[in-house]
């Protein structure tokens, strides 16, 4: 029989704040209404590792966003200054000498889970084909998927519009973690490939990353709250229809 889902265990909110002050300010104003931080490049170069022991003393586990894509020796010392400091989610970028090198890194720690960066939510067809590459995003985003799998990194970072593929090339045993991710109704920001916790989760993701819908409410409690009760909802909906 399956486990149950708890959603609370999936919403990892974004704390994408300029430093320590800001992040202690959402963080007493979230309480207990989430138990996954993720902590960006701005916030990590403002404070350093001293707000990951910030985040962890207040109960939460982290998730630290680097998106780590150097020369392999590069790769592997700072995953293992990584996963010293005790974190649950490390990205790096989803190529395979990168994954490779973040897999040698976390050997000591074990628990580190690493999340490879498929294809920014960002990026539109136009910014893949300037990079270089001829396929279509879906196809790009099932490739890196699959050397992510075949690597054994734990899970990858897609777009809302990608997990249904993703699943159909390499299973159910891939975690996938979608970013982008808006309330109906709401500005898209930057942001090129959205969807709503409910479609993201109808497609098959099993973390959502949500950061300014939490962020910049009035209530980011609340807000929090009524994310979680939908999420919960789309993930109970999935199970039963297993």
């Amino acid at each position: 029989m399956l486990s149950k889902i708890y959603a609370i265990d999936r919403l990892m909110v974004a704390l994408d704040v300029p430093d320590a002050r800001s992040a202690e300010s959402l963080l007493d104003r979230l309480q207990d209404s989430v138990r996954v931080v993720k902590i960006g490049l701005e916030l990590f170069t403002s404070e350093g590792p001293t707000i990951v022991k910030l985040v962890q003393d207040q109960g939460k586990q982290v998730f630290l966003d680097l998106k780590f894509f150097d020369i392999d020796e590069t790769v592997k010392r700072a995953t293992a200054r990584v996963a010293d400091l005790g974190v649950e989610f490390l990205t790096v970028h989803a190529h395979r000498k990168t994954m490779h090198a973040a897999l040698d890194g976390k050997r000591a720690q074990p628990e580190l889970k690493i999340l490879a960066v498929t294809v920014l939510t960002n990026f539109d067809l136009k910014d893949v084909q300037e990079g270089g590459s001829a396929w279509s995003i879906a196809e790009l985003v099932v490739a890196r998927a699959k050397a992510a799998a075949d690597v054994g990194c734990y899970g990858v970072v897609a777009s809302g519009q990608e997990p249904n593929a993703i699943r159909q090339a390499v299973g159910q045993n891939l975690a996938i973690v979608t970013p982008g991710v808006r309330l109906v109704g709401a500005d898209t920001h930057d942001q090129a490939r959205v969807t709503t916790p409910s479609q993201a989760i109808e497609q098959g993701s099993d973390y959502l990353v949500i950061g300014r819908p939490i962020r910049d409410a009035d209530d980011p409690q609340a807000a929090a709250q009524a994310i979680v009760m939908e999420m919960q909802g789309a993930f109970d909906r999935r199970m039963a229809n297993l």
